[in-house]
């Protein structure tokens, strides 16, 4: 009980309750805005999070991250264009929806599922998060290792058909960590006598370079799109009572997020197929999935808003971050020396319950802005995307020079800009190569230290949790060699079949 009330006194602070309440509001707004998204928003905001108390730092990124698949929604119900990646299921009942003139109804069902899918992931993270920890001590240098790589693997085959470019991808990412003098000895690596690349790749110009000048150069050579739409009429509290007559969707959907939200790679998208799917599965009416059906609504909403929150249970138990906003996230822990890990609940639990109300502080902050500002907030998707692209660039540039007064990051963020631009164009991820710098590092880091007290690769496993682990990677890949295998045969023509084929005609 006194750690409860300790976090709650390092969170009764007036710079944090402002940072928690600019981060929820900021966060529901940029994500109704199409073609921003999260990911654009800490990436500009996480230079000027170095400079704060970690506590306030980290409940602003909270805010953008956990609100902005709320705002999301608003535009993947009323013009069909998901305000973020993850609310693209959204579209395929939210929309019909607005067509049947349903519109408010739809929003206020999304509104309630986002709300329930969010408290249910905050509660699972207050509940498994310490269970974990608990384990965490008996993770040595090994086992740290393994899960990060296990994470890289899971996150390359997560991009079903684009796996070899994932792969590649991540690599890259890793490679990009190895450049610089490297910790031990202080040899250079890669910097091919070049002063410049003797203090390695900075990953927030990296960060800002593949997300935010990347997305900017698309607005700004993009048509230009500022979409008309009609006001919201209607009672957007309705959503809460006819939400409790499909609690048991609204519930399964949530556990979806959750157990996705865990592994790392995985996230929102499986959470929402598979919630999505069960769904329709079990409805008495499945004709209706696709057509504005409010289970297909609430599953989608639910699965996606429970992941933020269980995606913090690996960062803060072991360190190890599941998808690119956690990656952000884990820096700002860094640069102020707090690791994540057993030692963080060991000695710091009063900051790890902060953060826990903080995250359901921003959820109710959210219900109560959106259930009140809705008509007002819709504006926002009106906004010309050329304006946004030019303000999301000069916002990049002044953040990336404010790290080190250089240049040369600004160059090397706008080559990682046009990058990821063209990335973006040929519809190929750029997560992986963020995963691989940060996982990258911390792979390198404990397999240097690993193997001192390893003298042959089965010493490598000797312990019950490296064995899980390891057996874990193993099982992973031949599951997902066995799917190629299936998928290619089904594929496969079979030449009985066209041989009697032909002999009919």
């Amino acid at each position: 009980m006194d750690i409860l009330f300790a976090g709650i006194l390092l969170l009764a602070r007036w710079d944090v309750l402002a940072a928690l309440l600019i981060g929820s509001i900021g966060g529901v707004i940029i994500g109704a805005i199409p073609g921003v998204g999260a990911a654009v928003a800490i990436a500009i905001l996480l230079p000027a999070t170095f400079s704060l108390d970690p506590i306030v730092g980290l409940t602003v990124l909270l805010g953008i991250y956990g609100s902005s698949m709320y705002g999301g929604a608003i535009p993947a119900i009323l013009i069909n264009t998901p305000g973020t990646a993850v609310n693209a299921l959204t579209t395929y009942d939210g929309y019909p929806m607005t067509q049947k003139r349903q519109a408010h109804r739809a929003v206020s069902l999304a509104y309630s599922a986002s709300f329930f899918g969010g408290v249910f992931g905050i509660i699972s993270l207050i509940l498994l998060s310490p269970l974990l920890a608990l384990v965490a001590p008996h993770f040595g240098s090994r086992e740290i290792f393994l899960a990060a790589l296990m994470g890289i693997i899971l996150v390359v085959l997560a991009h079903r058909g684009q796996i070899f470019a994932a792969g590649m991808l991540a690599s890259f990412g890793i490679f990009l960590n190895t450049i610089g003098l490297e910790s031990i000895k202080y040899t250079k690596r890669f910097t091919f006598d070049m002063s410049w690349l003797s203090s390695g790749i900075n990953l927030i110009v990296v960060v800002l370079g593949l997300f935010a000048i990347s997305q900017a150069l698309l607005l700004l050579t993009n048509k230009e799109d500022a979409p008309k739409i009609e006001s919201i009429k209607g009672n957007l509290f309705s959503g809460l009572k006819e939400l409790f007559q499909h609690k048991r969707v609204a519930s399964i959907a949530s556990t979806f997020g959750v157990l996705m939200g865990m592994i790392p790679g995985v996230g929102e998208f499986t959470a929402q197929f598979l919630s999505y799917t069960y769904a329709q599965k079990t409805s008495k009416k499945p004709e209706l999935f696709g057509k504005g059906s409010p289970e297909g609504l609430i599953s989608a909403e639910a699965a996606n808003n429970a992941v933020p929150a269980a995606a913090m249970i690996p960062l803060l138990a072991l360190g190890i971050p599941g998808e690119a906003l956690t990656a952000m996230m884990l820096s700002v822990f860094y640069i102020h020396n707090v690791i994540p890990g057993p030692q963080l609940f060991q000695n710091q639990l009063d900051f790890v319950y902060a953060l826990y109300i903080a995250m359901l502080l921003l959820n109710v902050i959210v219900l109560i802005f959106l259930l009140s500002s809705t008509k007002i907030l819709i504006k926002v998707i009106e906004i010309p995307t050329r304006f946004l692209g030019i303000i999301i660039l000069l916002l990049s540039f002044v953040g990336v020079y404010s790290l080190n007064n250089s240049i040369t990051d600004c160059a090397i963020a706008t080559f990682f800009g046009f990058f990821g631009m063209i990335l973006k164009r040929l519809n190929l991820p750029v997560v992986p190569i963020i995963l691989g710098m940060v996982l990258g590092n911390i792979m390198e880091n404990k397999l240097r230290s690993a193997m001192a007290k390893v003298k042959s690769p089965l010493d490598f496993i000797d312990r019950p949790i490296a064995a899980i682990l390891f057996t874990l990677i193993i099982v992973i890949l031949i599951l997902h060699i066995r799917t190629i295998i299936i998928e290619h045969r089904k594929r496969k023509p079979d030449p009985d079949h066209d041989l009697h084929d032909t002999q009919t005609r």
